[in-house]
């Protein structure tokens, strides 16, 4: 399980590491409050899964959405399984999408219970990424 972890970690980590390091490439208009870096880690060490969020503006940004508790956890695991299907398939095509957005994929597996607050953040991640990119996913309504 420990191998699991460790995954998960440096897949988020180099993801979202890059993905603030290239917001320059990215031309951002963000305000100032936004240039700081927001550096967010939930961490459950008996479940052995983290995820590290870095990525200026996302903890304002999270504040103005829904709370913790809205959405079921089922809601949220089936969310992010479409959004990971959909975001590792733009990973695979540098040609189509841009590779300075889907720099690496993330590895979510299906089976494995997160917890609430990981599959929240990454959920909400998305929702940002999409919103502050321009990008959207497909996703079916249910």
């Amino acid at each position: 399980m420990g191998t699991t972890k460790n995954i998960i970690y440096i897949s988020f980590i180099a993801l979202f590491v890059y993905s603030c390091a290239t917001t320059k490439e990215r031309k951002l208009d963000t305000a100032s409050a936004e240039t700081t870096s927001d550096t967010l880690r939930i961490a459950n060490d008996e479940l052995e899964y983290e995820i590290i969020i870095i990525e200026p503006g996302f903890n304002t940004w999270l504040v103005t959405q829904r709370p913790r508790g809205y959405y079921n956890q089922n809601f949220l695991e089936v969310r992010n399984r479409q959004y990971v299907v959909e975001y590792n398939q733009r990973v695979m095509q540098p040609q189509i999408f841009d590779p300075n957005l889907y720099i690496q994929q993330i590895n979510y597996e299906h089976q494995t219970d997160y917890g609430y607050e990981v599959n929240y953040l990454l959920y909400n991640y998305f929702l940002f990424f999409q919103q502050r990119y321009n990008q959207r996913f497909l996703v079916t309504r249910g």
